[in-house]
């Protein structure tokens, strides 16, 4: 007579098996979707997001001042050529903003698989947008590792003002304001005390640098810190959308003791050309007056 057990373990080896084999199966289609998703998708992707931030020290003839913002177009990245460029210059020429702030990086130094872009091509192909409203830009690490100056120049003759540790005084529709351009923590020798030192009255200050770290050391006189270079991360596996890694600062809207700091994901990517979840982005600031229970103590 047959043992019954004896007939059931071969079939409970068989469906481990299978069970196996369609686990592998199914892990290596995630794996392989994940690749495709961040190295082919996503870094061709180009999103538009609209934020509105209420600062303290923001007037109210100033309330619902409009600033795109872009960082890091890396242009010639893979995915990213010179026709994603022109993609971005059409989205912000068609938006309704008062002014474009450029966070920084426009080449590459180093990305796998990308295409060193010239700054004097990058600076021709965002010359229209100069020519139909304000850009005002300062460079970031890139740039100056290939030759900051020979960017800033080729910026500059496509109409784009760049603002090296300088004050800038601004009328946009009625607002009158400071821009202040802080230079790029690692490699722009950032002036806090100079690009501030321009600042000549009481009027509301926007201060715009590349790498958002060194948001501690401005002073509570600006309003608002525009910044760029993290990428947003150019992973985020966790819920929800980034803002901070660890002490670091990531992406979107960051208030931190009262004061109001944006970091821009950025266009392109450097390093490996991957993004996943966290997608090429303009962003478009509504600036509004914070009410004045909401405002931290003058500096």
């Amino acid at each position: 007579m047959t043992d019954p057990g004896m007939d059931a373990a071969p079939e409970r080896s068989r469906r481990r098996r299978r069970w196996r084999q369609r686990a592998l199966w199914l892990l290596a289609a995630l794996v392989l979707g994940f690749l495709a998703w961040g190295f082919a998708w996503e870094p061709a992707q180009l999103v538009e997001r609209n934020y509105t931030l209420s600062l303290p020290r923001w007037p109210a003839r100033c309330d619902g001042l409009r600033a795109d913002v872009v960082a890091d177009l890396h242009t010639g990245s893979p995915r990213n050529g010179v026709d994603k460029l022109d993609r971005v210059v059409r989205r912000l020429e068609a938006s309704d903003s008062d002014v474009v702030l450029l966070a920084g990086d426009y080449v590459i130094l180093k990305v796998l698989l990308g295409r060193y872009v010239a700054p004097e091509v990058v600076a021709a192909h965002l010359e229209p947008l100069a020519a139909r409203k304000p850009v005002y830009a300062v460079l970031g690490n890139h740039d100056w590792w290939k030759n900051g100056d020979k960017v800033r120049r080729a910026l500059e003759s496509a109409g784009i003002v760049v603002l090296q540790n300088q004050a800038r005084e601004l009328t946009l529709r009625g607002c009158r304001f400071w821009l202040v351009g802080v230079g790029d923590l690692w490699e722009g020798h950032p002036d806090v005390r100079g690009s501030f030192a321009g600042v000549r009255d009481g009027a509301p200050v926007v201060a715009l640098t590349h790498n958002p770290e060194i948001f501690p050391r401005l002073p509570a006189r600006a309003s608002l810190v525009v910044a760029g270079h993290t990428h947003g991360g150019q992973v985020w596996l966790l819920p929800g959308r980034p803002s901070r890694r660890g002490s670091h600062y990531l992406a979107g809207p960051i208030v931190e003791g009262g004061r109001q700091l944006f970091v821009s994901p950025g266009i392109g990517t450097s390093i490996l050309p991957f993004r996943f979840r966290v997608p090429p982005e303009i962003s478009r600031l509504t600036l509004r007056s914070a009410r004045t229970g909401d405002l931290p103590p003058p500096p």
